[in-house]
């Protein structure tokens, strides 16, 4: 790409979140605002309320469900631009959930990107990650430690498929903890379903039919709670968000053994203090080799590190001749989005 040109930040951090002055727009505002461009609709990224939202068409039935009927939403396809006030914004695939995007902004022969949350690994629920060549890049940096390194999806996804044979051999209800939008479909999408019946917690059920409309293709799925009194749970896997560990919800299922699929699965003794039996590796953000190789990917002279483990990457790109900078934001990341998402449901 052409040099950056020596002009004033195209966006900037204030009391609502990140700021495009010459857009007069919001990008993931904190708090309503007047317009808002929208990466993804998990509750980090969205916040109700705003006059006006724009976002990429896929995301606009989450959005929807988000925001309320009555919020004024607008959408465009992926790669398709809008001129707002001189600032050519289109949206680009972020690979994260349905409908996660990449806000690329252009305006006086500058390039912006905004990432979002987003993951380079195969995903047969939302549209794969695309790099975007930009002068600045904000990336998030949800996992953004050495440490942090993924399986291949199709190993973890056979792990639970296991799991769940196991326990039904053993007379056990197999409930797995998994966040509730996004996480839940990736797993449903990939699972054996002769094993058995799947059971969702409303929490996920809610988005399962929303992920169906956008044409996603998921096995069927029972709301728990629209179980007849005397249902065999021994054969069944049960979707339920993590905050559900400790409810007295669980107790309807007998003899049960539980599993979570996170990334904080990779952190040794995470499982323990969650008392969870199993524990397995999969997560909706990149690992650190994907962080790198999405910002690589970008060309980017320029790097703004947001979410998660801020310091510690941006201080590795420093090290290794990027311009850098840890901005900091009101959420850290995963864990925050998705007991928000809990909590709304």
């Amino acid at each position: 790409m052409p040099a950056l040109q020596a002009v004033d930040n195209l966006l900037q951090l204030n009391p609502d979140g990140l700021y495009c002055a010459a857009g007069d727009f919001y990008i993931d505002p904190w708090n309503p605002v007047e317009r808002a461009v929208i990466t993804h609709a998990h509750a980090d990224h969205l916040c109700a309320g705003s006059k006006s939202y724009l976002s990429v068409r896929p995301c606009e039935g989450l959005l929807r469900a988000r925001a309320g009927m009555e919020a004024t939403i607008e959408s465009l396809a992926y790669g398709e631009a809008r001129n707002i006030r001189g600032v050519r914004v289109s949206f680009h695939p972020a690979g994260h959930i349905l409908g996660s995007a990449q806000v690329r902004m252009e305006y006086e022969g500058q390039v912006w990107v905004v990432s979002g949350d987003y993951k380079l690994a195969p995903d047969p629920t939302c549209t794969g990650f695309e790099a975007v060549p930009c002068h600045t890049f904000i990336t998030e940096s949800t996992f953004g430690l050495p440490i942090f390194r993924w399986p291949e999806p199709d190993e973890t996804l056979d792990e639970i498929n296991a799991w769940w044979r196991g326990n039904r051999q053993a007379g056990k209800a197999s409930v797995l903890f998994a966040y509730p939008l996004g996480k839940a479909q990736r797993v449903l999408a990939g699972i054996d379903s002769s094993i058995g019946p799947t059971y969702t917690h409303g929490a996920a059920e809610r988005f399962n039919g929303i992920y169906r409309d956008g044409g996603i293709a998921l096995p069927a799925t029972q709301y728990v709670r629209s179980a007849p009194p005397k249902t065999d749970w021994t054969r069944a896997l049960i979707l339920a968000p993590p905050m559900a560990k400790t409810a007295p919800w669980l107790r309807r299922f007998g003899d049960f053994s539980t599993g979570m699929a996170s990334g904080w699965m990779r952190v040794r003794g995470t499982r323990r203090r969650r008392s969870i039996d199993r524990g397995f590796v999969l997560s909706d953000h990149a690992d650190w080799p994907a962080l790198l190789s999405a910002i690589r990917g970008s060309g980017a002279e320029r790097v703004w590190v947001t979410h998660g483990y801020r310091a510690p990457l941006a201080r590795w790109l420093a090290e290794n001749g990027v311009e850098s900078d840890a901005i900091e934001t009101r959420f850290a990341g995963e864990q925050e989005s998705d007991a928000a998402d809990e909590a709304e449901a």
